[in-house]
């Protein structure tokens, strides 16, 4: 390098340059919640600047500005505050009960066991990962404090060195709970003489040492930034003041350095109290309040449809139905209707907040809408296009006006007819008995036309357009059974995969494909990226030049498809689907076993046993051979080859038949 740089000019002028560059700032950013506090207008003391988005910003970094002796202060707006503050106001209007935040009891049993011990945190303020709900399960928390306790040391230093698993082993009493020294008990028994928080460090300090709770502070800061030189200074200090108060120095030292190795790992304790307590709240509106609080949560991710997916699945695994949008019932946000939560207006594409106002205004005058012209006639058609009521009639929202076919078909006909009585009304221009002849032709022209109503592939994919996802079924719906047999994972269990799978077709998923884009490599080759979407969500999906030369015809299905592949996972990036190859999930072959044995316990079988063994292998005929073996046991067994007994031995056969004949009754030979 050195020769480069003294025998080729460029290079040269490269370096230098270089190193004029190097430790300059390359880019302006604004913190996000940062906000600065002085006894002075601003612009007396720093440089201001104007952001693209008219933020008023100081020119000096974070830095520059503390060393100026002015107030950095932090101020976070959390999205689970407003979902809080939701669920407390559907709480009164659907129930008629005024809770508050400080009135929910934090020893509650049933929320630790249902959402905490579970691992069921969707939704759950900062205890939603995948990793975090496995830490939950194997800790079982049973206080705030524990909470409080995981959510600190759920981060990359604790997780790396291992103090979390250290930490479950303590709490079940798989590894002992010791001391260095007595002292340390009352400071250190909540976190199980684990230094977990930061202001355990300096209670240390200030018990052992003496230091003043203002000298221990600058020795929590002096350990979060490891100077050496600081670091001996504070040794020293440490030292000389605990063997001033008689205890040993050994110990003592070994103290300093636990608690310095620590440090780097310390949280603040305040932070993760308010965060924990903010997560048990939300855990226990959702034990006790599901329906509010899932219509809360749902609206406050309305304009994210992969989360309206997440948690509307999330709501049908907890046996909440989330209704399909209703021009006659729904408000713009999403709202508890019973035990089932409706579809937010707000959540289907195109529609607009005052196109929203103007429907729900036009409701209250008629208490319902019952035919589409009706509707086109009452609702204000400057603020809903044509566009804004073919958005309503794909999404379901007007269902009940008639079929989506139906009403698709007279749509121009109800906007025209609509337009001419508004602009009758404003000019005023209609006679006493022209409105009674108006209102009497009006009926006879209501009437839908008797034409076909879309396919479900139509009316699916209408849906998905508007609402993002399939409300009303799903493609993947029929083939439940066929996924069983394949083994299929979910989007969901592939993205909570913690290593990668190599380039072999190691793993079985389907779903549809979206978003296909086809690119060119540095090579030359083409290869794809898209996503892949099933029934618990999405996940991006890579098909390699080698591949895609085999499935390029096939990766634009619109079908429900099988994909055989592998799993990618890069540093700070989700989990990323590889594929091989690409089947339409019609046309995929299970692969069945071609012959089994079905064991009979004279003990518990009777002849209904056996009369449904037959109805059940006659319904399922197949290519499978069949032998029964008929056992009394520590007997004897007798091994039967009926004739004519052939099935298809798929996952449902074989349930039913270990319904019949116990747990482990079906082998498979071949």
């Amino acid at each position: 390098m050195q020769q480069a740089y003294q025998g080729d000019a460029q290079v040269r002028e490269l370096i230098d340059t270089a190193k004029k560059l190097e430790g300059l700032v390359r880019n302006a950013g604004v913190h996000a919640a940062g906000v600065v506090i002085s006894p002075r207008p601003l612009i007396e003391l720093v440089p201001l600047h104007k952001t693209k988005n008219d933020e008023i910003v100081t020119a000096f970094d974070m830095v520059a500005i503390e060393k100026m002796g002015l107030l950095k202060m932090d101020f976070l707006g959390l999205t689970t505050l407003t979902i809080l503050d939701d669920t407390l106001k559907l709480i009164v209007q659907t129930r008629g009960e005024g809770i508050t935040l400080e009135g929910i009891p934090l020893e509650d049993q049933e929320t630790y066991e249902k959402v905490f011990h579970t691992g069921l945190t969707s939704g759950v303020f900062q205890f939603e990962s995948h990793g975090m709900r496995d830490v939950l399960r194997r800790y079982q928390p049973k206080s705030v404090e524990d909470l409080t306790a995981l959510n600190a040391l759920y981060r990359p230093g604790p997780i790396q060195g291992g103090m979390i698993d250290d930490f479950i082993d303590r709490k079940h009493g798989r590894r002992k709970i010791e001391y260095e020294l007595p002292e340390l008990k009352e400071i250190l028994e909540e976190t199980l003489g684990v230094i977990v928080y930061q202001e355990q460090v300096m209670q240390i300090a200030n018990k052992l040492a003496g230091y003043s709770l203002g000298e221990a502070d600058l020795l929590r800061r002096a350990m979060g930034k490891k100077k050496p030189e600081e670091m001996a200074q504070q040794r020293e200090r440490f030292v000389r003041g605990a063997t001033e108060r008689g205890f040993p120095p050994k110990k003592i030292e070994k103290i300093f350095d636990l608690m310095a190795q620590f440090a780097g790992y310390g949280f603040n304790k305040s932070h993760s109290a308010a965060y924990a307590l903010l997560a048990y709240h939300t855990a226990f509106l959702k034990t006790h309040y599901p329906v509010e609080f899932m219509a809360a949560l749902l609206t406050s991710v309305t304009g994210s449809t992969d989360d309206v997916v997440k948690y509307i699945n999330e709501c049908r695994e907890m046996g909440i139905p989330v209704e399909p949008p209703d021009i006659n019932v729904s408000d713009a946000n999403f709202t508890p209707h019973g035990a089932a939560i409706r579809f937010g207006l707000a959540a289907v594409k195109n529609v607009g907040g005052n196109a929203i106002q103007s429907i729900v205004a036009a409701r209250k005058e008629l208490s319902q809408f019952s035919t589409v012209f009706e509707f086109c006639e009452k609702v204000d058609l400057r603020l809903l296009n044509k566009r804004v009521l073919e958005s309503l009639i794909k999404s379901g929202a007007m269902d009940a006006l008639g079929r989506r076919a139906q009403l698709m078909g007279v749509l121009d006909k109800a906007i025209e007819r609509a337009q001419k009585t508004q602009r009758d009304e404003e000019s005023g221009q209609h006679g006493l008995f022209g409105v009674f002849h108006q209102e009497e032709s009006h009926h006879q022209n209501d009437k839908l036309p008797e034409i076909p109503d879309w396919d479900e592939h139509t009316r699916l994919a209408n849906e998905k357009e508007i609402l993002g996802f399939f409300i009303t079924g799903h493609p993947l719906e029929k083939y439940r059974e066929k996924l069983q047999d394949f083994q299929a994972l979910s989007t969901t269990e592939i993205s909570g995969m913690k290593s990668s799978t190599g380039k072999d077709a190691s793993i079985t998923t389907a779903g549809i494909i979206t978003n296909v884009r086809v690119l060119k490599s540095k090579r030359g080759e083409f290869y794809a990226q898209g996503m892949l979407e099933d029934m618990a969500g999405s996940i991006d999906m890579l098909v390699f030049p080698e591949a895609y030369r085999k499935v390029q015809e096939k990766v634009k299905l619109e079908v429900p498809v099988l994909i055989r592949g592998g799993v990618r996972i890069e540093e700070g990036a989700n989990p990323k689907l590889t594929v091989n190859d690409i089947v339409p999930l019609e046309d995929a072959k299970v692969p069945l076993p071609r012959s089994l044995r079905i064991r009979i316990p004279l003990e518990s079988a009777s002849e209904s046993t056996v009369d449904a063994l037959h109805t059940l292998c006659s319904a399922r005929k197949g290519e499978a051979k069949v032998l029964f073996d008929v056992e009394r046991q520590g007997d004897f067994m007798v091994v039967m080859e009926a004739g004519d007994y052939n099935v298809q031995p798929d996952r449902n056969f074989i349930a039913r038949v270990e319904e019949l004949c116990g747990r482990g009754a079906v082998r498979i030979i071949d």
